[in-house]
């Protein structure tokens, strides 16, 4: 089990190059955490959300990511509010307090879930979750050591080195446990070290002598990973994206940084191609005159919408518009673009019907219920400019959302219906049907404005060069590369770089896995 002296030390990273790494020696592995807080979700084949990071770690291994893989996933809403995703399925939304009432059904969804796993994986590499040193939430934890203690596994403690403090992150830590479970941790690594190792060994021969454990290692920074993010936490430590930050000569595109922000990975993408800049901004002032603004999902469109305006940020997206620059809207950002935004039930608060932003034809309806489902089909025929060049090219995702928007202008794809084979809930009323097609998105303003509800839809290059095209990036000759492509290159990156930093004959002696 790979725990951490806090959030964000890398915890996922290290254990999707783990999966990787033992994957390639031949064992069967599969990844595995009880509970994780990300609006950064994937639908899976079976019709259900997990984590990014699973998903992730499942490509590792080199399997489809399934709901046992994450069978907890809180999905924010507000500071203090959460849907809760149990199984791959909406289960509750629940405030911080009212949580801990159900620890009894989210505990035994979880243990029945890593049971699964273990009975048909050589090896689970399990994931914990911010810190185990949290005294406050130990009663209630379901996945840091009470996952561990469960499972009887061995655990290496993950300490990030990059903001200082690295040696007090280990022993204090290692103070607030309980002796059981200190009794599990087996060894340390050290993570993102930039510079000269040799310079830590006087600390090391230290932290030794302090905890008595192993260090297996100090794995380096990693530059370039290329990688997924777990969630919207880590664009906080990047600090505003100011107008011009971008390089001088490439493709400025403003990524609108909702405070509800979700599967922004969506524009990961976009990086294969050189000369593009993605850069993310919450004040208008920050706009600038980008070639292109992306309104991403949004764990809670009509409060990110409330925000949106509150910053000025709505009118800097119609004066862009309106000076002919492009506007992408995606999942919640698609919602917002259109003409109006209809709650009654008050799905997402207060029953309440708001204006859209009116750059695209359509309307859009909140009902209880949610639709989520892998998806695959083509561009649609009739969109305009280069978008029109690569008509009938694949396209391939997931959806994941409430709401049901009636379109009243052109589609921009034509989706396969989600079926039993592949996985998904076909809900009715989500998309307009035609034949054995489904309708998805909008464009307008002649393709400058356009609007979809497929996550991924920059994952295949085709329609993401075309869409570069249609503002002036210059994208080279050839296909360009599949995102699925680019991280299995990744990921073969991360995992060389881990192994070649960790004392990897010590850590299968941990694990108990013997010599390979």
């Amino acid at each position: 089990m790979v725990q951490g002296t806090a959030s964000s030390v890398g915890k996922s990273l290290i254990a999707a190059a783990l999966c990787r790494a033992f994957t390639r020696e031949g064992l069967k592995v599969l990844p595995f955490k009880s509970q994780n807080m990300s609006n950064n979700a994937v639908a899976t084949s079976e019709g259900g959300e997990i984590g990014r990071a699973q998903a992730l770690q499942a490509t590792a291994c080199g399997v489809e990511p399934r709901v046992d893989m994450n069978p907890v996933l809180l999905k924010p809403e507000t500071d203090a509010r959460s849907q809760v995703i149990l199984l791959g399925r909406p289960y509750k939304t629940l405030s911080a307090r009212d949580y801990r009432h159900e620890k009894a059904v989210l505990w035994e969804a979880s243990t029945a879930a890593l049971d699964r796993l273990r009975s048909e994986a050589d090896l689970v590499v399990i994931e914990g979750a911010g810190s185990p040193a949290e005294i406050n939430l130990r009663a209630d934890e379901i996945v840091n050591m009470a996952i561990a203690r469960y499972a009887k596994s061995p655990v290496v403690l993950v300490g990030d080195i990059d903001p200082g403090g690295v040696f007090a992150q280990f022993v204090g830590t290692l103070a607030l446990l309980e002796p059981e479970e200190r009794a599990l941790v087996k060894a340390l690594v050290i993570n993102k070290f930039r510079g000269d190792v040799s310079l830590l060994e006087p600390g090391l021969e230290d932290l030794r002598r302090l905890t008595g454990l192993p260090l297996l290692g100090v794995v380096p920074w990693i530059r370039g990973i290329g990688l997924a993010e777990e969630d919207g936490a880590a664009l906080e430590t990047k600090g505003p994206s100011k107008a011009g930050g971008s390089p001088p000569g490439t493709i400025d595109i403003a990524v609108i940084r909702f405070p509800r922000i979700s599967n922004f990975d969506d524009l990961d993408a976009l990086s294969l191609e050189p000369g593009v800049s993605v850069r993310f901004v919450s004040r208008a002032e920050d706009l600038g005159m980008p070639h292109a603004v992306v309104l991403p999902g949004t764990k809670a469109t009509l409060a990110d919408l409330d925000w949106l305006r509150e910053r000025g940020l709505d009118v800097g997206i119609q004066w862009l518009a309106r000076l002919g620059r492009s506007v992408l809207g995606v999942c919640g950002g698609f919602q917002m673009l259109g003409q109006a935004i209809d709650d009654p039930d008050g799905v997402e608060g207060r029953p309440r019907r708001e204006a859209g932003l009116g750059l695209l034809p359509a309307r859009t309806v909140f009902s209880p219920g949610k639709r989520v489902a892998s998806r695959r089909g083509t561009v649609a025929p009739g969109c305009p400019g280069t978008l029109g060049s690569v008509v009938g090219a694949r396209v391939e995702g997931y959806e994941i959302h409430s709401g049901e928007s009636v379109v009243s202008g052109p589609p921009l794809f034509r989706l396969e219906p989600p079926s039993a084979e592949r996985g998904g809930r076909n809900s009715e009323g989500f998309a307009e049907a035609r034949g054995s097609l489904e309708l998805d998105g909008t464009w307008a303003a002649g393709g400058r404005v356009i609007g979809t509800y497929l996550h991924g839809l920059f994952d295949l290059p085709d329609f993401r060069r075309a869409w570069l095209a249609s503002f002036g990036a210059e994208t080279g000759p050839g296909r360009g590369q599949a995102l699925a492509q680019a991280r299995e290159i990744a990921l073969d990156k991360l995992a060389d770089a881990v192994t070649r930093a960790l004392d990897m004959d010590e850590l299968r002696r941990i694990v108990g896995i013997g010599d390979r």
